[in-house]
């Protein structure tokens, strides 16, 4: 993996992260495309993830702060429901990272297909979101549950994280402006647990002397994805308070269906 390559592909990651077109699935696509596969690619995991995690901490420094800050008042408040809001939603994909990791893995090999297919499903849920219910409710247990599963569904590179667990809460009644700021804020914790086990992989690796790094490639998919991420989360937010995913349904069915056509042509 070059320089560019690295660099378009935490572009990619950056922006796809946030905006609900699936991140995973733009970047199988970007590798098949690109022929990216190189040893530096669970680095470049890694590295990208946190790029975006990072960018979400900066976006949300001051509700993050006043939440855990709240969390030490000594009675139940709107911070100790949200913390319980995150653990609730994180159980599904807790189940599939522990029992399933090496199937999940498996569905990342330039499947091509399942990806095009993947986003046309994501494609027909935000559209799905042009009925959803009126009214501004709040989360509750069961509804942060049910977030959770379409987090976990979207384990499947080509459904989209941010867009299936937004869709999910607008069409439970959640709140717009309470669903963007949760669903951005609940990966984190999956993605920091997913960091570790990807980060003790390349240890090992290192260990073993079959791990062959080029830092620079990597520093430039890290800051790529790190600035797209900061201007992806912010873009993302407005764009669920106006309620105009429906938008992205028309890219994922395009991209979806070029996919699927470029696999049956090949």
């Amino acid at each position: 993996m070059d320089l560019w390559e690295s660099i378009i592909l935490g572009i990619v990651q950056g922006l796809t992260e946030f905006l609900p077109v699936s991140s995973s699935g733009h970047i199988v696509l970007g590798e098949a495309i690109l022929g990216a596969h190189s040893e530096e690619s669970l680095a470049f995991t890694v590295l990208v993830h946190f790029a975006t995690v990072l960018s979400t901490l900066i976006i949300f420094r001051q509700f993050i702060a006043e939440t855990i800050r709240e969390l030490f008042v000594p009675r139940w408040n709107e911070a100790k429901d949200f913390a319980l809001w995150v653990v609730i939603s994180m159980l599904p994909v807790l189940v599939i990272g522990l029992f399933f990791k090496e199937e999940v893995e498996a569905l990342f090999e330039g499947r091509l297909a399942l990806v095009g297919g993947a986003l046309l499903f994501t494609g027909t849920l935000l559209l799905v979101t042009l009925w959803a219910p009126k009214q501004a409710g709040t989360i509750t247990p069961m509804k942060a549950f049910l977030i959770g599963i379409a987090q976990a569904v979207a384990v499947i590179p080509g459904v989209s994280r941010s867009g299936s667990t937004i869709a999910t809460g607008l069409l439970l009644g959640v709140d717009k402006g309470l669903m963007a700021r949760f669903s951005f804020l609940m990966v984190i914790p999956p993605i920091l647990g997913a960091m570790l086990m990807d980060t003790k992989d390349m240890v090992e690796q290192s260990q073993a002397g079959t791990l062959d790094i080029a830092i620079t490639p990597l520093l430039g998919g890290f800051l790529a994805a790190f600035v797209t991420g900061l201007l992806a989360c912010t873009w993302m937010i407005r764009i669920v308070q106006q309620g105009k995913l429906q938008y992205f349904a028309y890219y994922c069915f395009a991209v979806g269906a070029a996919a699927i056509g470029y696999t049956v042509m090949t």
